[in-house]
């Protein structure tokens, strides 16, 4: 019988998961160094030989949720069939987050709460909303909205919301809720008007 042994983690994934389990339970600026250190269970020398410093390690640990975000959407929306379904299974994808039992907040927001707005930390945190963003634009194109820049600007602001609800007031359901409105506004949104085929001959 073959068994198979986990493989072990090197150090920087083992620094990114203590980063990225303390600084979300925590926060980024009352989690140090030491402590990150201590529960990878690594030496500090391997923190700075492979991130720098600890604004490195944060945008490491951005752009680690970033991509956890990114796979649990993109996931989410192959479930739906139109453009349309696929802009309100966006608020279906953030409500799975907010049921997660160690939910605590969008960590971009919470990131950048205390950071300049020229920091490493801000850019990345920029990158996440640039993305959600664009997703919103590009289903709302695809919908034949009139304005999908608008309307997604609109979209990002209910999905904002819904986060901050759901982190201050303790309620999962604000995804839900945020999808009802959401819906709201994707009725009342213009269309693309068809082209003209000219008058008859």
């Amino acid at each position: 019988m073959v068994t198979r042994t986990a493989r072990k983690l090197s150090a920087r994934e083992r620094l990114l998961e203590a980063a990225n389990e303390l600084f979300y339970s925590e926060g980024v600026q009352t989690v140090g160094i030491d402590r990150i250190i201590e529960h990878a269970g690594v030496a500090k020398a391997s923190l700075y030989n492979t991130y720098g410093n600890k604004e490195s390690l944060v945008c490491a640990y951005l752009e680690s949720r970033k991509a956890r975000i990114q796979d649990r959407i993109l996931r989410t929306l192959t479930r739906f069939r139109t453009p349309r379904e696929r802009l309100l299974g966006v608020f279906d994808a953030q409500g799975e987050f907010f049921t997660a039992s160690e939910y605590n907040g969008c960590a971009f927001a919470r990131a950048t709460a205390e950071a300049p707005d020229d920091s490493s930390v801000s850019r990345a945190a920029g990158d996440y909303r640039t993305w959600v963003r664009g997703l919103f634009t590009e289903l709302a194109t695809e919908a034949g909205y009139a304005d999908p820049e608008g309307l997604a600007r609109q979209l990002h602001l209910l999905y904002d919301g819904a986060g901050l609800s759901a982190r201050m007031d303790r309620d999962p359901s604000a995804a839900t809720t945020a999808r009802t409105a959401a819906a709201v506004l994707l009725d009342a949104a213009p269309l693309v008007e068809p082209a003209s085929s000219g008058p008859e001959s």
